[in-house]
């Protein structure tokens, strides 16, 4: 589960309470990068004695009285189908719209047949200011490359097509970004499912999502560029590659439909929000996959894990490789409240803070095996604006033009991970000059 998966469902999860026993509160925990600014509720007036509703504990004392439990809304069970089926399954009438990220030989055949620049983008939640935001000021400084390959992971992959469609979306992008609130992404309410609806994402995307954008994706894939996003297809356990390019290739309804639902799916953070169903057939069979936040199966994508791998002696078939981190890498110091959420939230974001490093490491052993310019950006250090909840739009407008002017400067990217304490700063490296050294 990525660090802002993990923020959001914990800030959600501890909403409930507030639903039932106040629901004026209406303030979230931060998100993966933000200080937020708490609020708390006043306490609930307990019952006098003799008042109906009123018990005492064995020594005594006011207790509250007993809430009445609300039973969910009962869903239809799922059509049940088999681990063979599902591996067998594709999209009706689109069987080229994704394969399982850990298939090698999917993998490569779904590359370019020439290698180019790679564009990778990580999960974040609102974070994701930051790269719509250097992406934007890459273009500004004449730095930013056609990428040839570009994938995204929860986050990353609402700004993954903007991106890859071209510099005429960078508005759009802005936009997505830096104009949106927590009441644009879901509304408070659990369901059968999860502890929000994200009704209003789906009609978000329905809007930004359009079939314009759809024909300039298909475009440039018949160009033979390539656009990949991850979600994670929770029957199976296993993280799924959509080739996007593809989908919008086939046209028409059907393919921007499942172009949408496959972005909703991606960003769906499991408990948290609804998950994505997803129809597709195997032999005949038809039934319905449950797909959710590509960040559970890793916080980015740019190969399939055997490839990877540092026993592997695969070679990237890329020119340069971007990654872009829409988190910070380095610890952040914050006194934890002593509540539940509060402390699950801190201790897998550290968790997941450390994996992601992992990730980065891995990716830079690959990109050096392969003699392939490394290139990483992530939130710096140095932004601390603080933040009134999730989607909070002054917090992200503050971190897109973080973004931008990092990636407008001389020097956007970092040519190796960053290290560890108690080392030297990592080297900082001008793309245009690693772009010109090979």
């Amino acid at each position: 589960m990525s660090m802002d998966a993990c923020r959001t469902m914990c800030a959600v999860a501890a909403l409930l309470p507030a639903l039932i026993l106040a629901p004026a509160l209406t303030v979230l925990a931060p998100s993966a990068h933000a200080q937020a600014v708490r609020t708390q509720s006043p306490p609930l007036p307990l019952p006098r004695p003799g008042t109906p509703g009123h018990t005492r504990d064995r020594k005594g004392r006011n207790e509250p009285p007993p809430i009445a439990a609300v039973p969910p809304p009962q869903l239809p069970p799922r059509a049940a189908f088999t681990a063979a089926e599902d591996a067998a399954a594709v999209v009706p009438g689109i069987p080229e719209a994704r394969f399982w990220a850990d298939s090698v030989a999917e993998f490569t055949n779904a590359l370019p047949s020439k290698p180019g620049p790679w564009l990778v983008l990580s999960s974040g939640g609102e974070d994701g200011a930051f790269g719509a935001g250097l992406l934007n000021g890459l273009n500004a400084s004449g730095k930013r490359p056609e990428y040839s390959v570009v994938t995204g992971v929860s986050a990353g992959s609402l700004i993954a097509p903007f991106a890859f469609a071209g510099s005429a979306y960078d508005d759009a992008l802005r936009d997505a970004f830096t104009k949106i609130t927590a009441a644009d992404i879901f509304e408070l309410g659990a369901t059968p499912e999860s502890f929000v609806d994200t009704w209003p994402l789906k009609q978000l995307l329905t809007k930004e999502v359009t079939p314009a954008l759809l024909a300039d994706i298909a475009a440039q894939h018949r160009a033979g560029r390539r656009l990949f996003i991850i979600t994670t297809n929770l029957d199976a356990q296993r993280s799924v590659i959509w080739n996007m390019g593809a989908i919008a290739a086939h046209g028409g309804d059907e393919a921007l439909n499942l172009f949408r639902s496959v972005l909703l799916a991606s960003s769906s953070v499991p408990g948290a929000f609804p998950p994505v169903l997803i129809d597709v057939e195997a032999n005949g069979k038809h039934f319905a996959e449950m797909h959710v936040d590509g960040g559970v199966g890793g916080q980015f994508f740019v190969a399939p894990a055997a490839l990877m791998s540092a026993m592997s002696d695969y070679r990237l078939p890329a020119t340069q490789l971007y990654i872009v981190v829409n988190s910070g890498l380095e610890p952040s110091f914050e006194v934890v409240p002593q509540s539940t959420p509060s402390i699950l939230a801190q201790s897998v974001g550290m968790a997941v803070q450390v994996d992601t490093r992992f990730m980065v490491d891995r990716a830079f052993m690959l990109a050096k095996r392969s003699n392939v310019g490394f290139n990483v950006a992530s939130i710096p250090p140095t932004f601390n604006t603080p933040s009134r909840g999730p989607f909070d739009p002054d917090y992200m407008k503050a971190l897109f033009q973080t973004g931008y002017d990092l990636g407008n400067s001389a020097t956007p990217f970092s040519a190796e991970p960053p290290r560890y304490s108690g080392s030297s700063a990592p080297q900082s490296v001008d793309p245009e000059k690693a772009g010109a050294t090979r």
